[in-house]
């Protein structure tokens, strides 16, 4: 049973319902604290992991792994990570994050490792990730979405993910258009909202907005293949 955590932001204050939501899942799972963190390109500053590190840190959380997929001493440390109690996809580029991890070959250990029960948290691109593709992400630079269709993730959920809904206001007619040609719903969410996956049950957090077939709903009890997606205001 996956357990996942779809953040569209994350370092906000508007997070907080967020937050405790992943805190109570860790509890209820029995894990630790332990947070691993995969950078979606190159980051020798480390300035992002550091932003990361800070916020989990503040809620009582441990990312202490910095695990680079390309980097010259990954095979060596990937039982660390994965031994982790969660690993962090973080934001980025998602097509240049979905290549790292495709040439390292992390895709199929990740996708194992979340089906076993470890938790995966993305962020924006990271959460993009965990989704049968990232063909949403066309829409940040401009492309149409169908043209990313074939462009496969982690495929651990049966709907594809949208997030920084508020930032433009033709994402949604965007959205919209492409329902029609998906055979997938798409559940998009402003910063702020998220949505937390765990025990065959998807809680939608905020107000993210359920799209499928040209129409547009609220995340509100919506049931898809043995996923109960429920809101909490």
């Amino acid at each position: 049973m996956v357990n996942l955590v779809f953040y569209s932001d994350q370092i906000i204050p508007e997070n907080r319902r967020v937050d405790l939501k992943l805190l109570s899942m860790m509890a209820t799972l029995k894990l630790g604290k332990r947070i691993g963190y995969i950078p979606s390109g190159l980051e020798p500053d480390r300035r992002f992991f550091n932003e990361r590190r800070q916020y989990y840190d503040a809620h009582g959380l441990e990312m202490s792994l910095f695990y680079d997929p390309e980097g010259a001493s990954a095979v060596e440390e990937r039982e660390a990570l994965f031994a982790c109690d969660g690993i962090h996809l973080t934001g980025g580029r998602t097509a240049g994050y979905l290549q790292r991890l495709r040439r390292s070959e992390m895709l199929p250990l990740l996708r194992d490792w979340a089906l076993g029960g470890g938790v995966l948290i993305g962020t924006s691109a990271g959460a993009i990730l965990m989704t049968p593709t990232i063909a949403t992400d066309a829409l940040f630079t401009g492309e149409m979405p169908e043209a990313l269709s074939k462009e496969t993730a982690l495929d651990l959920v049966p709907f594809e993910f949208f997030p920084h809904l508020n930032e433009k206001p033709s994402y949604l007619n965007e959205l919209i258009r492409y329902s029609k040609f998906t055979s997938r719903p798409i559940l998009a969410c402003n910063d702020g909202d998220g949505i937390v996956v765990s025990n065959g049950r998807a809680d939608s957090i905020g107000k993210p907005v359920w799209i499928a077939d040209g129409e547009v709903r609220h995340a509100n009890d919506i049931t898809l293949e043995g996923l109960v997606l429920s809101h909490n205001s």
